[in-house]
């Protein structure tokens, strides 16, 4: 059977530090699936459809990882996915906190699914979605750090030429 794998996020936008996770637990598990989350308590750069719409952009050469959207109980949606595993980055030990109470909470609610936690590699540890805005929107060069989709999606968002 196979070993279906769900790695949630907003991925607003996605970044080289997610597709480095995303092709690691492509390799690790027999299907991936980027679960792009809808969060009404969050004010994203990009809307539902334009994050599905990047990350399906920089995830195509990737045949066994498949993007989709999801809202409320994320262990709900794994379930429904049948998938046996939930892959979450860490980028320093403060994410860990965070991601270990997540965790330990998920265990709580669906305990036939377990966590696994993937370390970025070093020369992504300091990227993150919210500084890879700031520094666009700032008009600095994101092109080390963001798919080139997502490089021009978001100089446009924010007004921005090349």
């Amino acid at each position: 059977m196979a070993t279906i794998a769900v790695y949630p996020g907003s991925f607003d936008p996605i970044t080289n530090g997610h597709l480095d996770i995303i092709r690691r637990a492509a390799q690790l598990f027999d299907r991936v699936i980027v679960a792009v989350a809808r969060n009404a308590e969050k004010t994203p750069l990009f809307d539902a459809h334009e994050r599905l719409s990047l990350t399906r952009k920089a995830v195509a050469t990737l045949p066994n990882v498949s993007v989709d959207e999801f809202d409320g109980l994320l262990v709900n949606y794994a379930r429904k996915k049948r998938a046996a595993v939930i892959v979450r980055g860490l980028r320093a030990m403060s994410d860990f906190e965070f991601e270990f109470q997540l965790s330990l909470m998920n265990r709580k609610l669906a305990e036939d699914i377990e966590t696994i936690f993937l370390m970025t590699k070093d020369e992504y540890t300091f990227i993150s979605s919210r500084l890879v805005k700031e520094i666009c929107s700032l008009g600095g060069n994101v092109s080390e750090f963001v798919p080139r989709d997502v490089e021009r999606a978001m100089r446009k968002k924010f007004g921005l030429k090349r």
